[in-house]
């Protein structure tokens, strides 16, 4: 039987947009696809699993956006200082520039250098890795988005696919550590011992750890660590020190003014705290290098 023209476009365009449909990817698929990415970022950097799953899934229409299919961008990471490949898009403005990356995984990784390396966010890391409303909220207050009901959307996608339980992994996963022998949790597991503070990586020194083990593993030299934290040529590691891997800031993360000093602290240890540099401290308070701190001192961590 021979069919009308009309006839024939009403059947293609049901068959494209059946075919559309179907390509589509859910919320659950999605958080199939691309949880162990979340919670091995969450390992790795402390930013909670819930949170950059939520994250992805609003971002990228749950890996649907133009973004997340021709630029694998799922979390709407704009150029800023990128030198990458870059795609343009209309969003707040026309033709916005946005990140482009090779395959999904770089986007995630990416999600967590941007999180971790810019000052507005380093107070996100004060808070536990299971706080994902104090997460949420403190993603809208740092400016991730311009949406005003920014936090409420992440923490309601959260609860609805109850998304927290995966912030618990983070918990199961460092007390897996108890068997190891020291010289295996220093080395093999390095990479998962990391924290940040001030937006800068860094370990808290157990036993075991050596500058040879960390720069072996690492790629930091002796002579950076010891530059980073500040301390001389013939130093020992000594346990639960922090312990930085790049560059302390000139200053504290926003929110963090001053500090009161407790008993047995020094300044060393409050420049450490905080990851701002000794020199910086002593300028913000008018210290000398022989200025020592007394318990119920208010140290300025900023520019008062």
């Amino acid at each position: 039987m021979k069919l009308n023209k009309s006839l024939l476009i009403l059947i293609a365009c049901c068959l494209f947009s059946t075919v559309t449909f179907a390509e589509k990817t859910s919320r659950k698929a999605y958080i199939a696809k691309y949880k162990k990415m979340a919670v091995d970022e969450m390992k790795r950097t402390g930013i909670p699993a819930s949170i950059t799953l939520a994250q992805g899934l609003l971002e990228s229409g749950n890996g649907n956006s133009t973004l997340a299919t021709k630029a694998n961008n799922h979390f709407g990471i704009k150029c800023h200082d990128w030198t990458g490949p870059s795609i343009k898009i209309d969003d707040d403005k026309k033709n916005e520039c946005f990140r482009k990356y090779k395959d999904p995984y770089q986007s995630y990784k990416d999600h967590s250098k941007f999180l971790t390396t810019r000052n507005r966010y380093a107070f996100l890391f004060e808070l536990k890795s299971t706080d994902y409303k104090g997460w949420a909220k403190g993603l809208k207050r740092a400016g991730y988005a311009t949406h005003p009901r920014y936090a409420h959307m992440l923490i309601k996608i959260i609860e609805e696919e109850e998304l927290y339980l995966l912030d618990g992994s983070f918990k199961k996963h460092k007390s897996h550590y108890s068997g190891k022998s020291s010289f295996e949790k220093s080395i093999g597991d390095l990479d998962l011992r990391l924290e940040v503070a001030n937006g800068v990586h860094f370990i808290k020194v157990i036993k075991g750890d050596t500058f040879y083990n960390l720069e072996k593993k690492m790629g930091v030299s002796r002579a950076k660590l010891l530059k980073y934290n500040e301390l001389p040529k013939d130093y020992v590691l000594s346990i639960d020190q922090i312990l930085y891997f790049h560059k302390k800031r000139g200053k504290a993360a926003r929110g963090y003014n001053f500090h009161l000093v407790k008993s047995g602290e020094t300044l060393y240890d409050i420049a450490q705290k905080y990851c701002v540099k000794l020199k910086r401290i002593r300028k913000f308070n008018g210290f000398s290098k022989r200025h020592e701190v007394a318990v119920g001192d208010r140290v300025y961590l900023r520019k008062p």
